[in-house]
């Protein structure tokens, strides 16, 4: 448990080795402050899962130390964790205009937004929490009002990076406040927490404005539906399309919850500008003239029940990709999304679409939101930290991120490679990585948070590879004997119909086995489920080379 007075800590409980799930913590003595608190999406491997939020343990045993939750900016991995954090901690959030407009859109769907406290901060915000003072600067990203965070400690100043590019066209005015990133940096950095996202990709990452150029491009050439699909928090995109749409006279349609919503938001607060009568109606867009009409839609990353998914495959009701329309993904998948995605857009070809795909170069359609490394040197010499932890990244991209801090003149030796839990303790300037704190994944699977473990995943595994065999036995409640024939039923182990033979061996060998089961444990189901389930399991195998799972059932008259 960490309790110095006179030590300053720094850890992460999520965004280490992984992307997604970002979650930080700065603690000096009993004043604890939490730096965003986001989800990540399961891989196909968390069959069932919805979604991953971080273990908390740390801050339910400290809750009393906790002063507030600060966001650097609205995408998912940094707001997703936050209402099933509220629901066990109930913490003041601090957070840009824009950023509080999506939490509350979460806090309403779960109902917390009554109970829970919400700040307005800007770049010219300064709080005192404690002994720490916390102040922030503007930074430029693919969503607006996003901002880097400094915390002025008894030990010194720690920064906080957020997510970030330099971005000098940027749309909507979003520029990055170097002039005062310069001044923190003279003033001298303790600590310095950078994102490593796009640490592996040499030179400068492309302006935001380049892709609307593409987009307008595209608009004009094509002659029917245009369908087009980003990331529904990506508002300065947005913008562009509806721009792009203005100038080629269509009108918008939105598919997707989140579009809708996060759209709305945007318009609500003045992030968004869309002409009166410019949105149309999902139920409207099939009978609309084709070269009138776009449809910006969620979806890019793959998801299964996402509108470009159940466009491509035809399901969606209201809506249809015909032969001819163009279909655009606006996006890059993220690690992990690439084969959801490639078969997206099959489908889309399938359908007669002309379907515009890849980022950078390939299509102009996408430009990351995150810096390449020469952003990432600019943001160390501007800050000329004496310690540094890169964040927000998995294990190359923080190694690739050390040497790039390394070569504008970090000591190596001041730069940790940590992992999710590792605590970072500084005490009279001096830095040290001695121990950890409780981390790791809690699973969201519908309304159940942390009720998924190994054990039903592995049975979930299992299921989905080899199938379920059902045993069922109707017994003597008095003397223990079958009454009919073992009932078998197969889910996805072997088709019946073309395996007579294995189930009259299955059969048989369940009525030897419990006729042969011991009088004095007769009556002692469990035991004889066990007989069942192992002996049947060896002779599946044998048989088969399969193991399904197998469940006996006994029903006693």
């Amino acid at each position: 448990m960490l309790n110095s007075t006179k030590t300053l800590s720094v850890f992460a409980l999520g965004g280490i080795n992984e992307i997604g799930k970002n979650m930080y913590v700065l603690q000096y003595g009993d004043d604890l402050l939490m730096i965003d608190c986001g989800s990540k999406f399961p891989d196909e491997s968390l069959l069932g899962v919805d979604l991953i939020i971080q273990d908390i343990s740390y801050l339910q045993e400290n809750k009393e130390k906790i002063r507030a939750l600060l966001v650097t900016h609205g995408h998912e991995d940094h707001i997703g964790g936050i209402p099933y954090l509220l629901k066990q901690l109930n913490v003041p959030v601090y957070a840009t205009r824009l950023t509080l407009g999506l939490i509350e859109l979460k806090l309403r769907e779960h109902g917390l937004l009554r109970d829970t406290e919400l700040n307005l901060v800007d770049s010219d915000s300064n709080f005192e929490f404690g002994t720490i003072s916390v102040s922030f600067f503007k930074t430029s990203h693919s969503i607006p009002d996003c901002l880097g965070i400094v915390f002025q400690t008894p030990e010194g100043t720690v920064v906080h990076t957020g997510d970030f590019k330099f971005d000098l066209t940027p749309v909507g005015g979003d520029y990055a406040d170097l002039h005062k990133m310069a001044k923190i940096g003279e003033k001298g950095v303790l600590l310095l927490l950078s994102e490593s996202t796009n640490a592996e990709r040499p030179g400068f990452s492309q302006s935001e404005r380049i892709v609307g150029e593409h987009i307008e491009d595209a608009f004009r050439r094509a002659d029917q539906k245009i369908f087009i699909s980003t990331f529904a928090s990506n508002v300065h995109r947005i913008q562009q399309i509806i721009d792009a749409a203005i100038k080629t006279n269509r009108k918008i349609g939105l598919l997707g919850r989140s579009m809708v919503n996060v759209v709305s938001v945007a318009e609500e607060l003045g992030y968004l500008t869309i002409p009166e009568g410019m949105i149309v109606e999902a139920n409207e867009i099939n009978g609309m003239d084709p070269e009138r009409v776009v449809v910006i839609c969620t979806g890019s990353q793959g998801e299964p029940m996402a509108a470009l998914s159940r466009l491509s495959t035809g399901t969606y009701r209201q809506v249809s990709v015909l032969p001819g329309d163009t279909v655009i993904l606006s996006s890059s998948p993220i690690p992990g999304n690439e084969k959801s995605v490639s078969r997206i857009v099959d489908n889309l070809f399938l359908l007669g679409a002309k379907v515009i795909y890849g980022s950078g170069s390939t299509s102009g359609m996408h430009v990351s939101g995150h810096g390449f490394q020469e952003e990432l040197k600019l943001m160390l010499t501007l800050m000329k930290p004496k310690y540094f932890i890169p964040i927000h990244g998995e294990y190359r991209m923080l190694q690739q991120h050390r040497a790039l801090a390394e070569s504008v003149g970090v000591e190596r030796e001041n730069i940790y490679i940590i992992n999710n839990g590792d605590v970072v303790d500084i005490e009279q300037s001096v830095a040290r990585q001695t121990r950890t704190v409780q981390a790791g994944h809690i699973f969201v699977d519908g309304l159940g948070v942390g009720e998924v473990g190994k054990m039903i995943l592995r049975d979930r595994k299992l299921l989905s590879e080899e199938g379920m065999l059902l045993i069922i036995l109707t017994m003597s409640k008095t003397d223990g004997k079958l009454l009919t024939s073992p009932d078998t039923i197969s889910r996805g182990f072997v088709y019946e119909r073309g395996a007579e033979d294995l189930y009259k061996e299955l059969n048989d060998l369940i009525v030897t086995i419990v006729q042969n089961f011991d009088r004095p444990n007769r009556n002692r189901r469990s035991d004889l489920k066990h007989n069942i389930r192992k002996s049947t399991e060896k002779m599946l195998f044998a048989r088969t080379k399969k193991r399904p799972m197998i469940l006996p059932f006994i029903i006693e008259i």
